[in-house]
């Protein structure tokens, strides 16, 4: 959690917010399928609904008040992953920035998986 004070108060902001401010930002960008996460029973990689968006993101907190941010996704057949993966970079960084006041150290992309069809 990071707390933004100023002189009418402080504001904290918690780890769920910060997944599904960039589970949503993420899950919008250009050939992106969803966010990926594996099941503990048999091992695969499934699509994540939209209520859990945050659950494919994994936040880690520094110590200057910068986060890191790791999502694990899915993408569509056919998709340039390399542009998809800088896309995803930018919007994230840029969305989260923006909605919290937090600056993003890094965004970590994790292709989990390719839907076909």
């Amino acid at each position: 959690m990071i707390c933004h004070n100023n002189e009418n108060g402080s504001v904290c902001v918690s780890t769920s917010v910060y997944t599904d401010i960039a589970g949503t930002a993420a899950s919008n960008c250009f050939g992106v399928k969803g966010m990926a996460a594996r099941s503990v029973t048999d091992g695969v990689y499934h699509l994540l609904r939209k209520e859990s968006m945050g659950k494919g993101v994994r936040v880690q907190f520094h110590e200057d008040d910068t986060i890191s941010i790791d999502l694990h996704i899915m993408v569509d057949n056919g998709v340039n992953l390399s542009a998809v993966g800088a896309s995803i970079i930018a919007e994230v960084r840029y969305v989260v920035t923006k909605c919290t006041g937090t600056e993003v150290r890094a965004v970590n992309v994790y292709v989990d998986s390719m839907m076909i069809g």
